[in-house]
């Protein structure tokens, strides 16, 4: 798990440049421009907001679509932290949802992180998260976001 004091990205006056990401990501800053770029293909824009609670810049990816009636919608997929030369990505599934995740057609190394990932709190919801200093795990998470897009409505 992450360590909080390696947290980047914590002046509240200042939202994230792609030079403070460079900064702060050293030699992952390239898995995080790859995984920009697939965003776009995803339908799914990345929204930087300031996250009082660890005092830093988080970043979220949200999909908006119209209904058949009209309505606008949206939904919340991930969170991003930026840490000391890496980045996190955690995508939040419901619980009654987890056999669907596990059938995605992602790794076996994915399908233990889904398996061993811990309900959070009250809620019934559990995180399947990415520590990502390579573009290795992106075809994963692009998966796992596509499912959520799915399966979440």
């Amino acid at each position: 798990m992450h360590s909080k004091d390696k947290l980047r990205l914590k002046d509240p006056h200042a939202a994230p440049t792609n030079l403070d990401l460079q900064q702060a990501l050293g030699s992952s800053y390239a898995a995080y421009e790859a995984f920009q770029a697939a965003l776009t293909n995803l339908d799914i824009q990345q929204e930087w907001q300031w996250y009082t609670p660890y005092k830093v810049w988080a970043a979220k990816g949200v999909h908006r679509w119209t209904t058949p009636r009209g309505a606008n919608k949206e939904k919340n997929l991930y969170w991003l932290y930026v840490f000391d030369g890496y980045f996190s990505v955690a995508v939040w599934f419901k619980e009654k949802n987890r056999f669907e995740v596990l059938d995605a057609d992602v790794s076996e190394k994915t399908k233990q992180l889904i398996s061993d990932a811990k309900t959070m709190g009250n809620l019934p919801t559990f995180p399947v998260e990415f520590e990502v200093t390579t573009d290795e795990p992106l075809a994963d998470i692009c998966t796992l976001l596509d499912c959520k897009k799915r399966i979440e409505k």
